[in-house]
């Protein structure tokens, strides 16, 4: 099952990929722009709603590197850091084929390519995540992500989870990566994200500070 699922993710990859590039750069912009206002706002109403509580804030934001044909976050990540005094950690992969590793990360921290490309942070390593936010190339309603196939975020969340952490996991995606309609089938070792956001809004909706923790 598992093999015959992800035969048909592979070219389900491809025309995704076709679908994120077709997208007009100005529309992109603007998309990434109100998905960071949603973020920021979602999370400023998080905190506060925790700090009133008397509840322990989410403090330690494991985000990730946007790539160029990915929604931009990194102004919101350096916001985040700069005004807020937010904990910004960034992904590694220390060993391939193992969980990521999220490492501290400031505007001033010294990054480098990693084994793919993308620009990893070196600075210290971060504490346990409170909120994961993951890239997601496809998605469902329910939840379900399609990523770029190397299992990494899947190994990741499902190591968090195993440690019986406390976190919310929340995918960044374009609408146009939408599959509710297509019938997608995930394998059994995807693990299923808390939240979904996109251009468009919240594909699954985000909790609320008293379901978080």
């Amino acid at each position: 099952m598992t093999n015959s699922i992800d035969n048909k993710t592979a070219p389900l990859r491809v025309r995704l990929k076709e679908l994120r590039n077709a997208q007009d750069p100005a529309d992109r912009r603007r998309g990434a722009l109100l998905i960071r206002g949603r973020l920021f706002t979602w999370l400023a109403t998080v905190r506060a709603a925790c700090l009133q509580a008397g509840r322990p804030a989410p403090q330690h934001i494991a985000a990730f590197w946007s790539m160029d044909d990915e929604p931009e976050l990194q102004p919101l990540l350096a916001q985040w850091v700069e005004d807020d005094g937010i904990d910004i950690s960034l992904p590694v992969v220390a060993q391939p084929g193992n969980p990521l590793q999220f490492r501290l990360w400031t505007p001033d921290t010294p990054m480098q390519a990693g084994a793919y490309g993308i620009q990893e942070p070196q600075g210290p390593v971060a504490p346990l995540p409170d909120v994961v936010l993951v890239p997601t190339l496809g998605y469902t309603r329910q939840g379900d992500r399609v990523g770029y196939g190397k299992g990494y975020y899947d190994r990741t969340l499902a190591a968090l989870k195993a440690q019986n952490h406390a976190f919310t996991s929340i995918g960044i995606a374009w609408a146009c990566g939408d599959l509710s309609q297509e019938g997608y089938e995930p394998a059994a070792h995807d693990v299923r994200l808390d939240s979904i956001l996109t251009d468009k809004g919240w594909a699954v909706p985000a909790p609320a500070a008293a379901r978080l923790f």
